[in-house]
């Protein structure tokens, strides 16, 4: 269990109840170390049963997760990028964090419909015609008579 509480923002925080962290043997960098030591981490947070967050955020959090988030709506993240098991869990913290806060971002404005203007039409127009007449003139050339 991850001790302490992780805040997000200022209304946003994900009490430490509700990670759960499991350490993992990894490769990569750290000698002997490797084979020894679970220095990875893998990050678990319940995305559909949180208090913390709110029902836009939480199924914006489950869209970004992607494969990362399994049926029951549990998110897990896993970070082994570092030699120590403290850095790997302040990595894996971190990226939920970015996450979250990317899941709280407001929607973007909706966009407003507009009309092209008379220049661009008659440009469109023009430029079709153009077009057309080059390829007229790639045909057979026709009999005078």
């Amino acid at each position: 269990m991850a001790a302490s509480d992780l805040h997000i923002n200022d209304r946003i925080v994900i009490s430490g109840w509700e990670l759960t962290e499991q350490f993992i043997l990894t490769g990569g960098p750290g000698g002997q170390n490797v084979n020894k030591l679970a220095t990875g981490v893998q990050l678990f947070f319940s995305v559909a049963t949180s208090p913390a967050l709110s029902e836009r955020i939480r199924r914006n959090l489950i869209r970004i997760g992607g494969r990362r988030v399994s049926k029951e709506g549990v998110l897990m993240i896993e970070a082994k990028s570092h030699r120590s098991q403290e850095r790997n869990r302040e990595d894996a913290r971190e990226r939920l964090k970015e996450m979250v806060l990317e899941a709280a971002l407001p929607p973007p404005p909706a966009r407003r419909k507009t009309r092209p203007t008379r220049g661009s039409i008659e440009r469109r127009l023009k430029e079709k015609s153009g077009r057309s007449e080059v390829k007229k003139m790639r045909g057979k050339p026709g009999r005078e008579d």
